[in-house]
């Protein structure tokens, strides 16, 4: 048996990249996955034995509280819930006074609301149930202050620091909430926009201990291991996971 034989584990952003990796992982363990994505959910889900698929905007209210809703009703329970779901490669990399305020405004909508909102919507159940286990995705860049994206750099720093605050309010609960950081990841939506990789391959590969592209499989690890019941003394942290780029 896996750790996670038995556990149902809701993994946002999960159709593709590092969500689809980390689904992957908590399957392997035994886990039901449930697929939360904006396009390919079901087709994704059926990867899985008894897979999930569910169409969710996580950057909306009425979608995130239907996703719970619908979790347990299929599924009877939510033991883990992965926040993945963002913004990242797509944006440009431009000086902060140019990013206009609507993109702002929705960089924070996707990378911060929707974890609030998923948090929101799936903790009373893991509350009734006496526990559970939340990981939410950050990011590297806060930690080394990256210029140029300060919108996206900002929400992955409020990610940490939600991670913080909301394991001290529901630790009681037996509700673990964790924070994990990749570096830059050669993910699906990175390959496809070769800008990026221009800009942040090279450098971010020359800056690691460990000298070798980050992929999706790098952060594999460190999320299983938070979703399992060896990590059940581990509550508000933050593992930073980038090959030694930055020691935290």
């Amino acid at each position: 048996m896996g750790a996670l034989e038995g556990k149902v584990a809701v993994v946002t952003g999960a159709a593709q990249g590092i969500g689809k990796a980390i689904a992957d992982g908590l399957s392997r363990e035994g886990a039901r996955i449930v697929v939360a994505d904006l396009q390919r959910a079901e087709e994704a889900a059926s990867a899985y034995p008894h897979g999930v698929g569910l169409t969710v905007d996580v950057a909306s209210e009425d979608d995130v509280a239907r996703m719970a809703e619908q979790v347990l009703e299929r599924c009877g329970s939510i033991d883990v819930l992965v926040n993945n779901a963002g913004l990242y490669a797509t944006l440009a990399m431009r000086p902060f006074t140019e990013i206009p305020l609507e993109e702002w405004n929705r960089v924070m909508e996707v990378n911060v609301a929707s974890m609030f909102l998923a948090c929101r919507a799936v903790v009373p159940i893991m509350r009734g149930q006496g526990g559970g286990k939340i990981v939410n995705i950050s990011s590297g860049t806060p930690f080394r202050g990256v210029p140029f994206l300060l919108h996206y750099v900002t929400s992955k720093g409020a990610i940490v620091t939600l991670t913080r605050a909301l394991a001290k309010e529901v630790g009681k609960d037996g509700i673990h909430v964790n924070c994990v950081a990749p570096g830059f990841t050669m993910s699906d939506g990175v390959k496809a926009q070769p800008e990026v990789i221009k800009a942040l391959r090279d450098v971010s590969v020359a800056a690691r201990v460990i000298q070798r592209d980050q992929v999706p499989e790098d952060v594999v690890g460190a999320v299983v291991f938070l979703c399992t019941p060896a990590a059940d003394f581990i509550t508000g942290q933050t593992m930073v996971i980038d090959g030694g780029q930055y020691f935290h």
